[in-house]
């Protein structure tokens, strides 16, 4: 019985590699072809990413070193559009896109809220889709503070939530007062003294945290 089990395997293994055999002499030339195109294809990927994109994010990194320079030093109008001689971070984001990092669309839409264009200024910080808690909730910050130079206080307070809510940080006190003083604004004053006692049980010892009585006691006083 064993010995019947064996040859049928031994059977079976040969016709497997009959039929092998039989599919590549039919089809060798064909495979031939699809290898040669792979190797081609990805030479040409490596030859692309080595020689074309890597030098042109290290060029679009350079620039976007000399632009952060002019912002920290608050000149947002070259920081944001150059001078003909250094880019700005909307020229680089339309010279390089993706290869200036996800950085530049931020910069770019905290430069053109400080300049007052409150549209643009939505439109880059709505591109950005960086990964780091703290820049993202400032981003989303920053959409409410454009949404607030719109008069859209509803849109704003919505952007300020979101902000206090990305991250339990320090700088959560600040969108949480912000959130307080737009949802007053829009008469949501249950709503506001919320957010400004979550400043006080949570934040004690931010700087809103040491001024945030006198939110609560205006309003408790109404």
């Amino acid at each position: 019985m064993a010995k019947e089990i064996k040859n049928e395997n031994a059977e079976a293994v040969v016709e497997a590699v009959s039929k092998t055999e039989k599919f590549f002499n039919e089809n060798g030339k064909l495979l031939s072809i699809i290898a040669v195109a792979v190797v081609v294809v990805a030479a040409g990927i490596f030859c692309w990413y080595k020689f074309a994109y890597q030098p042109a994010q290290a060029e679009a990194q350079g620039q976007m070193a000399l632009a952060e320079e002019n912002f920290r030093a608050g000149d947002f109008e070259l920081a944001l559009n150059g001078d003909g001689n250094v880019l700005g971070f909307a020229q680089i984001i339309d010279e390089y896109g993706a290869k200036a990092g996800k950085a530049a669309n931020f910069y770019a839409g905290v430069c053109e809220l400080q300049l007052g264009n409150y549209e643009l200024a939505i439109n880059y910080l709505k591109a950005y889709n960086g990964e780091d808690e703290i820049l993202k909730a400032r981003a989303l910050a920053c959409l409410g503070d454009a949404y607030v130079g719109l008069e859209d206080y509803a849109a704003a307070l919505g952007y300020y939530e979101k902000a206090a809510a990305v991250v339990d940080n320090m700088f959560a006190a600040g969108y949480l007062l912000k959130a307080g003083v737009v949802a007053e604004k829009l008469g949501q004053t249950e709503k506001a003294l919320g957010f400004y006692k979550q400043i006080k049980d949570q934040y004690p010892q931010s700087m809103e945290g040491y001024d945030v009585e006198k939110y609560i006691g205006r309003i408790e006083a109404k």
